[in-house]
């Protein structure tokens, strides 16, 4: 959490907690990106059965889920930004804001849905 002198800042009093919220999933997204980047290029040319096993290892598994939640949660938090600043009508703003959490919602369980059959139910081997 946040340090008490910066609780209830800005009009909405939450601005600071979003902003945050917004740096810390930037940063944790630096390294993991690094980190796919180089897992991609690693295993550039390699078969299905040579990438199923790389993703089945627990850390593998665990940074990916890691990355997917922290780019839909960063997406979704640079969403609400940018509805809140270009939409003016409070029910046109709250239902696109609503709209937007339940897109980034639904696509990072359609991710996660998506990894684990990849790496579980993919090749026999490993």
């Amino acid at each position: 959490m946040l340090p008490r002198a910066f609780a209830g800042l800005g009009s909405a009093h939450e601005g600071v907690k979003h902003w945050w919220l917004q740096r810390v999933t930037a940063l944790l997204l630096i390294p993991l990106i690094v980190w796919f980047v180089i897992g991609l290029v690693v295993h550039t040319g390699a078969d299905h059965a040579a990438v199923t096993i790389w993703l089945r290892s627990p850390v593998t598994y665990g940074l990916m889920l890691v990355l997917l939640a922290a780019a839909f949660w960063h997406g979704s938090l640079g969403l609400q930004v940018v509805i809140e600043d270009y939409v003016h009508r409070e029910w046109c703003k709250l239902a696109l804001i609503l709209l937007a959490k339940a897109a980034c919602l639904g696509l990072f369980v359609a991710a996660y849905i998506s990894l684990t059959i990849i790496a579980f139910a993919g090749s026999g081997n490993g």
